[in-house]
């Protein structure tokens, strides 16, 4: 009687377990079915492109949490039922967690396209300020969600849902609260919320920091990475860019001004400098036609400098056309104006070979002795002042 009551018993779980088997298979073959349906039907709009592509795993995740669940509730697992019905309810609570978060990656690229679009250039600083915002508010969301679905999961259990009534219902949550907000972390989130809506920096622009030249290629609650000219990732906190000062080019405007200087020979002609500077400009596509300026800047050493200001529309579009105005004006120097590249002068000092020949009363003087040398020394003339101005005794009153 025994051996049948256990032979029933494991009989019952070996059937209760196909039949959950059997609803996962069922919901995953649902899963892939209705993904299948989605990638037909997203040629015709946007939004179940992104469901489809977004959403599949999570969805698929969840409809076979959900089927196991039908399925051991329609089963004979009452030894096993509490903690299978835990399992799943955790299960459910994780997937459910993802598919929202899922849903909203979803919406923001559903904002995206429509406030900001897929084309963006440095002069769209409203649709890069844009898309800075919906990202950073995407993953706002997505966070809270995660501590939504982790708290929602931990309340399932009686320890910790006893320590989080008494936590809410104590005086003390507040005091807490404003511990947390204290941390470092929770000030970098902080910091990089006021990033999204201050406007200070936006994917895309243009920055100079930490004595580098690069571009926001992401920003985040916690972090801000910058792509740099010579392909480097520097990564900083968002916490820096609100007590660092840096340079942001294109805040406001992406137009910028960039200078070109040359050391020249004084015998250039500024003239024809100046002509050339001109005709490399309107030839050059990079030009902006808005500034295009020689001047002197300085001239001292043997050289003269020669600064150019030149302007472009943006960043990239400036450094190449100071690149290309400096190789020109080269060319143009050793072409034109051979003349007038640098060069060091060394002009000799004179040296005289024979002295004039003096009188015979200096050639004398110049033989004797001078041991009353003194104030009035140089020459015949001036002794011979010091001596009437001093005296035969050599002193001052003449006695």
């Amino acid at each position: 009687m025994t051996k049948a009551i256990v032979f029933d018993s494991a009989t019952q779980l070996a059937v209760s377990v196909a039949w959950v088997v059997i609803a996962v298979a069922a919901a995953y073959a649902a899963g892939m079915a209705l993904s299948w349906l989605l990638q037909r039907m997203k040629r015709r709009s946007a939004i179940i492109h992104d469901l489809d592509v977004l959403t599949r795993g999570a969805l698929r995740a969840t409809l076979m949490v959900l089927a196991a669940t039908t399925a051991v509730h329609h089963t004979k697992l009452a030894e096993a039922r509490g903690w299978v019905d835990h399992a799943l309810l955790i299960a459910g609570m994780a997937t459910g967690t993802w598919l929202a978060a899922s849903l909203v990656s979803v919406a923001e690229r559903r904002a995206i396209a429509h406030f900001v679009g897929t084309q963006m250039t440095d002069a769209d600083r409203h649709r890069r300020k844009l898309r800075t915002q919906i990202t950073l508010v995407r993953r706002l969301v997505v966070a809270v969600v995660v501590v939504c679905g982790l708290a929602a999961i931990l309340m399932t259990f009686p320890a910790f849902s006893n320590v989080g009534k008494t936590l809410f219902a104590s005086a003390g949550l507040l005091s807490v609260v404003a511990g947390l907000a204290a941390q470092t972390s929770l000030g970098a989130v902080f910091a990089g919320i006021q990033i999204a809506f201050s406007d200070a920096i936006r994917v895309g622009d243009v920055v100079v920091l930490e004595d580098e030249w690069g571009r926001i290629e992401e920003i985040t609650l916690t972090y801000v990475v910058v792509h740099l000219w010579d392909e480097r990732r520097l990564v900083l906190p968002t916490t820096y860019f609100t007590k660092t000062p840096f340079q942001n080019w294109t805040r406001n405007a992406t137009a910028l001004l960039g200078t070109v200087e040359l050391d020249v020979d004084f015998s250039v002609s500024l003239d024809d400098m100046r002509a050339e500077l001109d005709r490399l400009l309107r030839s050059n596509k990079l030009w902006d036609n808005r500034v295009g300026v020689l001047q002197v800047t300085d001239a001292v050493n043997g050289y003269v400098r020669v600064r150019m200001l030149v302007s472009a529309s943006d960043a990239g579009a400036l450094f190449d056309l100071r690149c290309d105005v400096r190789e020109g004006m080269v060319q143009w120097l050793q072409r034109a104006q051979a003349g007038a590249l640098p060069r060091r002068r060394i002009e000799p000092a004179a040296v005289h070979t024979s002295r004039p020949s003096a009188t015979p009363a200096r050639q004398a003087a110049d033989a004797q002795p001078r041991a009353d040398s003194g104030l009035f020394s140089g020459s015949l003339d001036a002794e011979q002042r010091g001596r009437a101005f001093s005296g035969p005794n050599g002193d001052a009153t003449g006695r």
